[in-house]
């Protein structure tokens, strides 16, 4: 028995060893971003180490059964060779996928990574071919050098004199085992916020075990609906009360006309800290509507492009793009100018398949989509992305200004800035600040050529990011990383204005209906921030398992992992927590009856 005893906890200790590991080659990696001491070090080993000395669990239960059983049969040592392999290969990918994503999403691995797979191109254009290569590489090396680690344990293991006494000390183990695995005896089982310590996000994230971290969030991928329910529905409904309103009193008229052609233009990736080298952007701010204190509500594409035509809000960890079951239920700007004599398109340079996309364009209103497959090869293989910025914006021009009976509402979501920043334009040193040059020029451009047309006149061009961006060693919990510029311009606009109210994307759709004179009373949660029924100025942004908000009173941010508050810059952080709270169970719960 003490061979066995033996091998088990050698088994143990090195599965748990290499999740250390693992620990520390991705805080090195990271490094450049988030700077660290030697302390910092120690500290991530010491919180995480409950989470690995759970998560090892998992892994030695089929070692222990196999153990068990080699009391009264001799196993083929081929059996354990598998077993190694596999776990080899999972481990390998969790440490290089959860490391290596870590400066492109800025939270631990989990399982919203398998979404991707469904369009494998897009999801590499982000990086190039030797930034693949050599992860390939290192997947072979590590999986060979775990793998060989594991087959060194001695598996002969000798008779057992007593095989009931053997297999009576097996079963006396299990318990252990699973209260190990349960985290102990208390309520509160294993989970990634446990081992949570610091107000800086990366120590958190550098504690988190990736291999349990992408296990623990099968149950939340983007198109479940994950249930948040801290009240009441009456203690809900009053924390709720006038923070949605839906209609429009007073609302002063910005614009020239009431059926202009209508240009959104999502601009990827533009938060509003880029804004100093997006010189067009800014000298647009000065001449158009600016609204100078918008925020973003999500940290993705998918999610923000449901907040802007949906007015809709987005989740910690779900996606509503991704469920057409419930997306074709949305209200949308789309539908609503469609029903008042307008006709729709929708602009994309990518695979407009990609994280379910053409499904939420076509069933919320737009009836005609160009994408990458409506250019030339040479055209689509401008970007990593697909078709460059400045080709699409000229195909929207030209669609704009050709001669057309209905006012028109054309959407159109650039790509160029975002990785692998591969732009023709070569102003700025740095590649990230040079990419988003490059896309304030295609604006520019774009804005100058259709100043030179009659359509001009007819047209309102409205200029906002799908999400901002992580750029240096901003997070999600800052409030400058989650600002956004929102701004419409064109010959529309009646005057120049600054908007000062506190706002969010979702509120486009109210503003910009009761502009039009078109109700808007099906968005729920967009309000109209020119009417003088906006009486509580208030901005909400989800990140991956985590909440942000903002109001007079100042700003706040609450990790759903740790259920805390990290971020504390406001007269009462409690009050915000709890509005918060009531806007994730309330607009979850409209989510789940949505039908």
């Amino acid at each position: 028995m003490a061979h066995r005893i033996a091998y088990l906890l050698k088994f143990y200790l090195l599965t748990v060893l290499l999740f250390i590991a693992a620990k520390v080659v991705f805080m090195f990696y990271n490094a450049t971003d988030n700077p660290f001491t030697a302390g910092d070090v120690v500290d991530v080993i010491r919180h995480g180490i409950s989470l690995d000395l759970s998560t090892a669990l998992y892994f030695l239960i089929l070692p222990f059964l196999a153990t068990a059983v080699s009391v009264w049969l001799v196993l083929p040592r081929w059996l354990y060779k598998v077993y190694y392999a596999v776990v080899a290969v999972a481990f390998t990918l969790a440490f290089v996928a959860d490391t290596s994503l870590y400066p492109f999403w800025r939270f631990k691995l989990d399982a919203s990574c398998l979404q991707y797979l469904e369009t494998p191109d897009d999801a590499m254009a982000s990086v190039s071919v030797g930034y693949l290569l050599v992860r390939l590489l290192l997947i072979v090396a590590l999986t060979a050098l775990i793998y060989t680690a594991y087959s060194k344990l001695n598996v002969s293991f000798r008779a057992v004199r007593n095989r009931f006494l053997g297999t009576f000390c097996f079963l006396l183990s299990i318990p252990l085992i699973v209260i190990g695995i349960r985290g102990g005896l208390d309520e509160s089982t294993t989970n990634v916020g446990q081992v949570y310590f610091s107000q800086n996000q990366f120590l958190n994230h550098s504690a988190v075990n990736p291999v349990f971290s992408f296990l623990s969030s099968f149950e939340k991928t983007a198109n479940n609906i994950v249930d948040y329910d801290y009240y009441t529905q009456q203690e809900c409904d009053q924390l709720m009360q006038g923070l949605y309103p839906t209609t429009s009193v007073d609302t002063p008229m910005l614009l020239t006309m009431q059926r202009p052609d209508i240009v959104v233009v999502l601009m990827e990736s533009a938060g509003d800290f880029l804004s100093d080298v997006m010189p067009r952007l800014q000298q647009l701010k000065k001449e158009g509507i600016n609204f100078s204190n918008c925020y973003a509500n999500s940290w993705r594409t998918d999610r923000g492009t449901v907040c802007t035509y949906s007015g809709y809000p987005s989740f910690p960890t779900s996606s509503v793009m991704k469920m057409p079951s419930k997306t074709r239920h949305l209200p949308s700007i789309a539908r609503t100018l469609q029903q008042a004599g307008y006709a729709t398109s929708y602009f994309y340079g990518g695979d407009i398949n990609f994280t379910n996309m053409r499904s939420y364009l076509i069933g919320t209103g737009f009836e005609q989509l160009t994408w990458k497959k409506d250019f030339s090869a040479a055209e689509q293989a401008s970007s990593e992305w697909g078709v460059r910025d400045d080709i699409m914006f000229d195909a929207v021009l030209q669609q704009l200004t050709a001669p057309h009976q209905q006012p028109q509402l054309l959407g159109f979501s650039t790509l160029s800035s975002h990785e692998p920043w591969d732009v023709p334009l070569r102003h700025i040193a740095d590649p990230v600040k040079n990419a988003f040059y490059y896309l304030d020029d295609c604006i520019g451009r774009f804005i100058d050529k259709l100043r030179q047309t009659p359509q001009w006149q007819h047209t309102l061009i409205v200029l906002l990011p799908d999400h901002s961006i992580g750029y240096g060693n901003m997070t999600e919990t800052q409030q400058e990383r989650n600002r956004i510029p929102m701004v419409w311009t064109g010959g529309a606009v009646k005057a120049p204005a600054d908007i000062t109210q506190l706002c969010n994307q979702t509120d486009l759709a109210a503003t910009l209906l009761a502009q039009l004179g078109l109700p808007h009373d099906d968005f729920r949660w967009s309000r109209d921030v020119l009417s003088s029924s906006y009486r509580y100025p208030l901005a909400v942004h989800n990140f991956n398992n985590g909440f942000t908000m903002l109001d007079s009173t100042g700003f706040m941010a609450y990790d759903l992992n740790a259920m805390k508050i990290m971020v504390d810059h406001s007269s009462d952080a409690r009050r915000l927590e709890r509005l918060g709270k009531a806007v994730l169970q309330a607009t979850t719960k409209d989510l789940k009856e949505m039908q």
